[in-house]
């Protein structure tokens, strides 16, 4: 099980991990914390040090309710990152979180790997045919609506079939458009209540029917703090307790603010079960 980011196979058979760089003044958890060059090249040089394999970049907050960030916007606030990461840390692997093509695209051809898609192309038609266009990996994340509109689409009758079929969908359109390497992103917190989250977790293990690797990202969530009565704060342990459990359903790909400690649970995980 590998992926191909720019001439560099990576073996997903041992589980990997993801590092969150929000350049966003509105994440939920790290909106605003890296004003400047000096911050964010901080950040991926102790995400990589700590053992991350790859550095997700987003410059759209998707937290419910965000607000709405035009594509020029966000093109002007990733493309000098990725530069200056790709300055200093040359053999990054850089992920970028968008929906859009067009920031996907200026990515890319600033040496993006990998593009990261709430939307899995529902919100950009385009989409698709720029990914299978440059050959990089996909994640492919289940979601309803768009940042502003998902918490209020949380109907489901049985949501973890309904979640089969949307994925065995985008997956034969991925592969229609000839896109190689696919991840698919169950999406918690989007378009899903705290009780479908745990209900999706619960039942993980059946996405690995679709025979792709499986990326989750429940980092310092609501599902978690607001379980516990807790802050986003004080949501470390309990993100480790899920990263651990799913590691044990099959997530190959772990997607979190704090590397060290996930790095720590695919140690730990890999002792057990190599």
């Amino acid at each position: 099980m590998t992926i191909n980011c720019k001439g560099t196979l990576i073996d997903l058979s041992t589980p990997k991990v993801m590092g969150i760089l929000n350049v966003t003044p509105n994440s939920f958890f790290d909106g605003g914390k890296y004003k400047n060059e000096t911050e964010i090249l901080s950040q991926v040089e102790k995400m990589l040090l700590d053992g991350a394999t790859f550095i997700d970049i987003g410059a759209y907050s998707s937290k419910p309710n965000a607000e709405f960030v035009s594509e020029q916007e966000e093109i002007s606030r990733i493309i000098p990152v990725v530069d200056s990461v790709l300055k200093h840390f040359p053999e990054t692997i850089l992920s970028i979180d968008t929906f859009r093509s067009q920031v996907a695209r200026a990515s890319i051809e600033s040496g993006a790997a990998i593009i990261n898609d709430i939307a899995a192309g529902n919100l950009d038609d385009k989409m698709m045919e720029t990914i299978a266009k440059y050959n990089v990996p996909y994640i492919m994340m289940h979601m309803r609506g768009n940042p502003q509109t998902m918490q209020s689409l949380t109907d489901y009758a049985d949501i973890v079939k309904e979640m089969l079929f949307y994925f065995s969908e985008k997956v034969a359109m991925a592969r229609r458009f000839g896109i190689n390497d696919l991840i698919i992103d169950p999406g918690f917190g989007f378009a899903k209540t705290i009780a479908q989250n745990y209900e999706v977790f619960q039942k993980m293990e059946l996405f690995n029917m679709l025979e792709l690797p499986l990326l989750v990202g429940v980092s310092r969530k609501s599902m978690i703090y607001k379980a516990l009565d807790a802050t986003m704060e004080s949501a470390l342990n309990g993100t480790t307790v899920l990263n651990t459990l799913a590691l044990t359903k099959g997530a190959k790909i772990l997607r979190v603010h704090d590397v060290k400690e996930a790095v720590e649970c695919v140690t730990l995980f890999n002792k057990i079960n190599l």
